[in-house]
C-alpha cells in the first residue's frame, strides 16, 4: 500500500489529463483516495487487474506539421505503472551506463549536452550522428521482456509488465507511459555497454579516443580526430549497427550522418547545434546554441498565444507567455545561447508593444510611450535571459605515435 500511495503522489504532482475513462484527480479526491488505492491493491493481489487502453493525443513536433502521438494512461494505470517503476528502477539503475542520461534519477539533459562539449574540447571531432526511426513505436516486447527476466525472477511482476505492454499493441512502449522511459533505457543498455567497451579498449593511458552520450533515443558518438583513428570510426559504426540490428531498431539513414567538426561541419544533439570555433586565445573550443528549428518552434507557439488573445488585456497575455519563455530559457541557458536569447527577447518585446498599440487602435511599437523598464518591471514581462557557461578543463594532448 505504501508503494501505491507514493506512486499516486508522484502521479498527482505531475497532474496531467485524464485517460480514456475520463476520471480526474479531483474526482478521485472527492470519492476518496484511500478507497481508490485499496481497490487497485485488491485487484493486483487477486490478479484481476487489467490495464485500460491508453488515450491517444497528437502534439506538434518543433512547431512543424509533423506530430508526436502521446499515449495517456488512465490514472489508475499510471499509479500501477509508477508503483512498478519504484520497484524495478533501483534494480536496473545498477546496470545502466555512465553515458546514458535520459529520464534517470539525478541526471539531466544539461549533463549530456556538456559531456558532448567536453569531448569536443578533447579533440573528439569526428561525429557519428545516428537517428533511430520511430524508436519507441518499434521496441520488440519479447526482447524487452527477456531483458527484464534476466534480473527479475517473479512471475507475477512479469505477467503485470506483459499486460501493460500488450495494452498498447503488439510492439512499442507508449510515449506518455510512466514506466516507458525506464523500459526504453533498458532496451538500449547493450548499445551503451558496447560503447563503454569501445572507450576502454581504445584508451591510451588517461586519454580516451571514443566518447558518447545518449538521452533516450537521441545518441551521438564522438571519436578522436587523429588519422591513426580512421579505422575506429568505421569499427564503432559497424558494431553500433550490429547491436541495433539485434534489437530490430531501424536507423533513419536520411537523418543519420558522419560529421567532421574540423572541416567546419556541425551536428545537433538535444536541441543544440554544435560546431567548433576558435576562442579569443586562438584555441579551438565547442560552440553550441539552440538550433534554428527550436527557436522557430518557440516563435510559432508564442505567435499563436498572441493571435488567440488579441482582444485580451496585456496582463493576461504575459501571464500565458512567461511560463513558456521561462521553460525554454531554462533549458537552453547553457553554452553559447546569449545571441539567440537577445533575439528572442527583442522579438517578444516587439510583440508585446504591438499588442499594446493595437489595443489602443494605433500603429507602431510605442517606443516613446513605454520604456523597457516599464515592460519588465511594471508589467512583469519575463526578463531572466542569463546564460550559465560550463567550465571545461584543458584537454590533455593525445599521445602522438610516429
Amino acid at each position: 500500500m505504501e508503494t501505491l500511495q507514493e506512486a499516486y503522489r508522484m502521479a498527482a504532482r505531475n497532474n496531467g489529463a485524464p485517460g480514456i475513462d475520463g476520471v480526474t484527480f479531483d474526482a478521485i479526491q472527492e470519492s476518496g483516495e484511500e478507497s481508490f488505492l485499496k481497490q487497485i491493491r485488491d485487484e493486483l493481489v487477486t490478479q484481476t487487474y487489467r490495464p485500460m487502453r491508453a488515450r491517444k493525443k497528437e502534439i506538434p513536433k518543433d512547431g512543424g506539421k509533423k506530430v508526436r502521438v502521446l499515449s495517456i494512461p488512465a490514472i489508475r494505470d499510471r499509479v500501477v505503472q509508477g508503483a512498478l517503476k519504484l520497484i524495478l528502477e533501483p534494480i536496473f539503475e545498477a546496470d545502466f551506463q555512465s553515458g546514458s542520461y535520459g529520464y534517470r534519477p539525478k541526471r539531466t539533459a544539461h549533463q549530456a549536452v556538456n559531456r558532448v562539449a567536453q569531448a569536443i574540447v578533447e579533440s573528439k571531432t569526428r561525429i557519428i550522428d545516428i537517428d533511430l526511426r520511430a524508436y519507441f513505436d518499434n521496441v520488440q516486447h519479447y526482447l524487452l521482456l527477456e531483458k527484464v527476466a534476466r534480473r527479475v525472477q517473479d512471475d507475477e511482476v512479469m505477467h503485470l509488465l506483459k499486460m501493460m505492454l500488450k495494452a498498447t499493441g503488439e510492439k512499442g512502449v507508449p510515449q506518455g507511459g510512466v514506466i516507458s522511459p525506464l523500459l526504453s533505457n533498458l532496451y538500449l543498455t547493450e548499445v551503451d555497454r558496447m560503447l563503454e567497451k569501445a572507450i576502454a579498449t581504445t584508451r591510451r593511458g588517461e586519454y580516451t579516443n571514443v566518447q558518447y552520450a545518449r538521452f533516450a533515443d537521441d545518441l551521438v558518438i564522438l571519436i578522436d580526430a587523429h588519422p591513426r583513428n580512421d579505422w575506429l570510426v568505421k569499427a564503432v559504426e559497424r558494431r553500433l549497427r550490429e547491436e541495433l540490428a539485434k534489437l530490430r531498431v531501424e536507423i533513419n539513414e536520411e537523418k543519420s550522418r558522419m560529421v567532421d567538426l574540423a572541416k567546419g561541419e556541425c551536428f545537433s544533439f538535444l536541441g543544440f547545434e554544435y560546431r567548433r570555433i576558435r576562442s579569443r586565445n586562438r584555441v579551438w573550443r565547442p560552440y553550441y546554441a539552440p538550433k534554428l528549428k527550436k527557436r522557430t518552434a518557440l516563435f510559432a507557439k508564442l505567435r499563436e498565444v498572441f493571435r488567440r488573445n488579441v482582444s485580451q488585456p496585456v496582463g493576461k497575455v504575459i501571464g500565458i507567455i512567461n511560463p513558456i519563455l521561462r521553460g525554454w530559457v531554462n533549458y537552453f541557458q547553457i553554452g553559447d545561447s546569449s545571441r539567440c536569447f537577445s533575439m528572442v527577447k527583442r522579438w517578444v518585446e516587439k510583440k508585446v508593444r504591438r499588442h499594446l498599440m493595437r489595443a489602443r487602435g494605433r500603429k507602431g511599437m510605442g517606443w516613446k510611450r513605454w520604456s523597457r523598464e516599464w515592460l519588465y518591471e511594471t508589467l512583469g514581462l519575463f526578463n531572466d535571459y542569463r546564460v550559465r557557461r560550463p567550465w571545461f578543463p584543458k584537454a590533455d594532448p593525445a599521445p602522438h605515435v610516429t
